[in-house]
């Protein structure tokens, strides 16, 4: 494994182990990419962790006013164990990406993102055609108008 599995010392919060980590990028990129993927994901499960503890509702009767900073160091060192375990993959993954990137020349990277087919662009105002509708539809939409109100002599109260 990597020196992060040996030395719980040199994680992805300590200065001099990322300065440690340039100077042997510079010697061996392989090397490098190994230990910075495993940090990439030992810090990536402790947030994973620290936001599930945050969605758990507090109570006051366990939590203290230390608990959270404790918390935190156990998130940190839970994940560090994790990945020296095994973790949970990311670390293999960006291994093989980065690994893949340094073999590939810029012009070839290019290539393989490139689409397929031309795209073509969308007018800003598509045309719209009118609707034809049969008479008996617009028939059916169309208001009544009235002039006035015919009173019935009859609900007016007046005899003929």
């Amino acid at each position: 494994m990597s020196d992060l599995s040996t030395n719980t010392a040199s994680t992805y919060l300590d200065f001099n182990a990322l300065t440690r980590l340039k100077g042997e990028a510079a010697q061996d990129p392989s090397k490098a990419i190994r230990k910075t993927s495993e940090q990439f994901e030992a810090y990536f499960v402790q947030q994973m962790m620290k936001t599930m503890r945050e969605s758990i509702e507090k109570s006051d009767l366990v939590e203290g006013g230390n608990m959270d900073t404790y918390q935190d160091l156990m998130d940190k060192e839970m994940s560090l164990e994790m990945v020296k375990r095994g973790g949970l993959g990311v670390a293999n993954m960006l291994e093989k990406q980065m690994l893949l990137a340094q073999e590939l020349s810029t012009q070839d990277a290019l290539r393989l993102h490139a689409p397929k087919t031309e795209a073509k662009a969308l007018p800003l105002t598509p045309t719209r055609e009118a609707m034809s509708l049969k008479p008996e539809v617009v028939k059916g939409y169309q208001l009544e108008r009235f002039n006035g109100f015919k009173l019935d002599n009859a609900a007016q109260g007046a005899k003929p």
